[in-house]
């Protein structure tokens, strides 16, 4: 799909990968509807970007009213909708299933899968309605991996490799094109955004990793050419790329080997 002219609705649009993801579309001529649960947040991606050719809403995608009203006020303010971006997600406390509390479950479930069939159910009728569209879907690199400490937010990931997969082969076709993309490392916020604190050992890693930790901005050009050139899935970044070759040939190794990397996250 040709970004240039389309009018496309970013989720997480307030911070990090969305923001990026905001920038980047507008950059290539697309209209954007900046949408976040944290209203402050949008007000600092519009500062950035500016007020032309995009439009905010304050939007919890866990919500399933608000987000059936969400197609409508895209409409209103740009005419009519090409495009969404499901980027918006949170990760969980790096603790094991056993320690996780049912509220912390629903949540992430409630926000990374329902919040992503939501935003396709609200969108879809409209965007068949497109003489070209497409439905870009963040999943993870734990969406086809998982990781110790994170069982339930690879599990959310999961599904929405899953659902977007069934969506694509519905929609095959027809006029709205289906990516899935997974990301690896990349240097976002996501963890204060999901209420996450880093421990000592988490921020030691992660500076001793940063090397392998992409960019934001290459990270949301990655995205956005796999949308452009239809592509049916994309992993993003080394670590992706690599684990997703691995755990196809030894699922079982590839886990272990996470497992054992991560052995002192508890430390």
């Amino acid at each position: 799909m040709e970004i240039k002219n389309k009018i496309i609705a970013v989720t997480g649009a307030g911070s990090g990968m969305g923001r990026e993801l905001t920038i980047q579309l507008l950059q290539k001529g697309a209209k954007v509807a900046m949408a976040d649960i944290n209203e402050e947040n949008l007000n600092e991606t519009e500062s950035i970007v500016g007020a032309k050719n995009v439009s905010k809403h304050v939007l919890n995608i866990a919500d399933r009213e608000s987000v059936e009203k969400f197609p409508a006020e895209v409409m209103q303010h740009h005419g009519s909708v090409d495009g969404i971006i499901n980027n918006a997600g949170i990760i969980q406390p790096f603790i094991d299933v056993s320690e996780l509390d049912y509220s912390t479950i629903e949540r992430l479930v409630n926000v990374n899968f329902y919040g992503t069939v939501y935003m396709t159910k609200a969108f879809l009728p409209h965007l068949l309605k497109r003489p070209v569209a497409h439905i870009a879907n963040v999943s993870s690199m734990g969406g086809f991996i998982p990781f110790p400490g994170q069982a339930l937010y690879s599990a959310s990931k999961a599904a929405v490799k899953i659902f977007t997969e069934g969506l694509y082969s519905e929609l095959k076709d027809t006029n709205v094109g289906v990516t899935i993309i997974f990301p690896g490392a990349i240097n976002t916020n996501i963890m204060s955004n999901s209420g996450v604190e880093r421990s000592d050992a988490q921020q030691e890693g992660e500076d001793s990793g940063s090397a392998k930790t992409l960019p934001a901005d290459k990270a949301a050009a990655i995205m956005i050419k796999a949308i452009e050139k239809n592509k049916f899935r994309v992993t993003v970044g080394r670590d992706a790329r690599m684990l997703d070759i691995f755990y196809r040939l030894s699922p079982k190794r590839a886990v272990d080997m996470i497992v054992k990397q991560m052995g002192n996250r508890k430390h």
